[in-house]
């Protein structure tokens, strides 16, 4: 597979047609790791996102706003160390919140610099994946709902949004919300399933078992995640 985005170096950046491989590569990761989208819309998986979004955005002309949004990207794919690392090509943070800051800082400057732009839109989902690792989940919703009023019904990248705005109403105990949206994500078939699984899983969580166990039984077996769905229920037990 190629690279993708944070593994590139910035003198293999100058090269557009090596950049849009190596985002078409992202996309393709992206597709493969549903699974770790429903576990973490943010970190990593923002990385991949966002990868998309920058490929489509510089077959444009707009340079300045690509480049602007590719250091909001490369701020996601820093790591977290108290000492500089061997090779020093991505940035490193001494902790997780410095970096989600950095990330947010980025990404709001490049909706502020270039609102109504596509580098604007796709920075949405972002600040959003930062501001779900802040935890700063009023916040994150409108970002992520932005995005989602900015794109096509049947953008491919819309059902990150949608787990993100989920998670975030998870975590300000909108259980009912949650289920809810992550139904609306549902409506994607490539995240069908993986939605249904988080959407049981939110309303067991709020006590509604028969409507988790519904929601687990509608994952076929021809499904790779049918083996988990069944160990859902299991531990459900019987109605």
């Amino acid at each position: 597979m190629p690279k993708t985005a944070h593994e590139l170096t910035r003198k293999e950046m100058k090269g557009p047609d090596r950049f849009q491989v190596a985002m078409s590569g992202a996309a393709a990761w992206l597709s493969g790791r549903q699974k770790a989208l429903t576990l973490a819309v943010g970190a990593a998986v923002a990385i991949a996102v966002v990868a998309v979004g920058v490929s489509r955005y510089l077959e444009g002309k707009r340079a300045a706003a690509g480049a602007d949004l590719y250091q909001a990207i490369e701020a996601a794919s820093g790591e977290i160390s108290d000492t500089p690392l061997p090779r020093g090509e991505r940035p490193t943070y001494k902790t997780a919140e410095e970096k989600h800051r950095a990330v947010l800082e980025a990404a709001q400057g490049v909706r502020s610099r270039y609102a109504g732009s596509r580098a604007a839109v796709t920075a949405a989902l972002l600040e959003g994946d930062a501001l779900l690792d802040l935890a700063e989940w009023d916040k994150a919703i409108p970002a992520y709902r932005s995005y989602l009023s900015s794109v096509p019904a049947d953008d491919p990248l819309r059902f990150a949004a949608l787990f993100g705005v989920a998670r975030a109403q998870e975590g300000k105990g909108d259980l009912e919300g949650a289920a809810k949206t992550y139904q609306e994500a549902a409506g994607n078939e490539a995240s069908r399933d993986r939605a249904t699984l988080e959407r049981a899983r939110v309303l067991a969580k709020a006590g509604k078992k028969d409507e988790a166990r519904k929601a687990l039984q509608e994952i076929g077996k021809g499904s790779p995640l049918q083996p988990e769905a069944t160990e859902r229920l299991a531990r459900l037990g019987a109605s």
